[in-house]
């Protein structure tokens, strides 16, 4: 009780938690706004956005589907966002990820249970070694993370799609499709005639190891430590470069298993067109979780909802489907504005303390 008293009573905890609500409650607001403005029946475009995932039970379990991918990228960019890192190679690692989950679920033959097992794990390593790249190259030849991550994601998404469609494609099919997955490698239902699968439990349990992981162990504390001041990291003796690198490491595991996830939960065989892109969804996640893994579940709730809501209004009204990026846009804006004043609001109080010691010096 006095903890969560303290919560409420203290301006420095509450305010980043009253900035996170007043973004998300801005970004409706506008998205209402927005369809006022562009739709011919704004009423009905409205009802469809705003009550979708509790018109149908179907919408409802779709909405717990579309949170598994984002609580996966959400958590991996926790990580790295610790850091201060701003790697976005989660993209690749999971895609990748799915390409690896693909060729072990379509090749090998295991018990069930197992199956989908050995896949999450080779997909975890293969998306842990794609993420250690960008932290490669920072501490070796100091190139930027974000522009390096960047160009790798399209790097790995054409080999993915390479190995798809030369060597795993399944050339009976009019479509681009892999061979059909063997039945050991599907995660069972959790809910009978709907697409709710056991991955949703999967990214649970990953959100728990993730928090303990963090704010339990020593390996999460000397992560927190290099990304709050890393000179002073190094001075206390911790080995800086080797933190930076399995931070990046886990942070791409877990991409990779997300990818194997998606693949063995929700599909009978590999037919992405184009990479789902789920790692800027994961950023949003991120960002609204203040980077703290136990937040991620909540906005990978919220971010879900909006993304069922305009889903279902792009399909029964005249509001497209892409107007969600500009409310992805108005969060990021509004958090990135909410950084921006505090590191204003920092160098001003830093002025004022040297202004101060100075003062009694004299």
């Amino acid at each position: 009780m006095n903890s969560i008293k303290r919560f409420f009573t203290d301006r420095e905890s509450l305010a980043p938690a009253l900035v996170t609500v007043f973004a998300g409650l801005f970004s409706l607001l506008a998205g209402i706004v927005l369809i006022f403005i562009v739709s011919k029946n704004p009423v009905q475009s409205v009802r469809n956005f705003l009550l979708a995932p509790f018109l149908r039970s179907y919408n409802f379990y779709y909405l717990l589907i579309v949170m598994v991918p984002i609580t996966f990228t959400g958590l991996a960019l926790c990580i790295v966002y610790q850091l201060r890192y701003m790697s976005l190679i989660v993209d690749a690692s999971f895609y990748t990820g799915a390409v690896v989950a693909t060729a072990l679920g379509t090749l090998i033959s295991l018990p069930s249970g197992v199956h989908p097992a050995v896949a999450m794990i080779a997909a975890g390593i293969v998306g842990g070694l794609i993420g250690l790249l960008p932290a490669i190259l920072k501490i070796r030849w100091r190139a930027n993370e974000l522009v390096s991550s960047l160009m790798l994601n399209y790097v790995f998404y054409f080999l993915g799609s390479f190995v798809i469609l030369y060597y795993l494609r399944d050339r009976s099919q009019t479509i681009l499709s892999s061979l059909p997955f063997k039945k050991t490698f599907l995660l069972p239902r959790l809910v009978a005639n709907t697409q709710l699968h056991v991955g949703f439990l999967i990214a649970a349990g990953f959100v728990v190891l993730v928090s303990i992981f963090l704010y339990r162990t020593r390996w999460g504390y000397e992560i927190r430590l290099t990304g709050a001041n890393p000179r002073f990291a190094m001075y206390a003796g911790i080995p800086v470069t080797s933190v930076i690198l399995y931070a990046h490491f886990i942070s791409g595991f877990l991409g990779g298993v997300g990818g194997a996830v998606e693949m063995s939960g929700l599909y009978r065989a590999f037919i992405w067109q184009m990479n789902p892109s789920y790692a800027w969804d994961g950023v949003i996640v991120a960002m609204l979780a203040r980077r703290n893994p136990k937040f991620v579940p909540l906005s990978a709730l919220f971010f879900a909802y909006l993304r069922v809501g305009a889903d279902f209004m792009s399909r029964r009204g005249d509001v497209a489907f892409e107007f969600i990026t500009l409310l992805q846009g108005l969060i990021i804006l509004i958090l990135a504005s909410d950084r921006i004043v505090n590191y204003f609001r920092e160098r001003q109080l830093r002025k004022q303390l040297l202004k101060n010691s100075q003062g009694e010096s004299k």
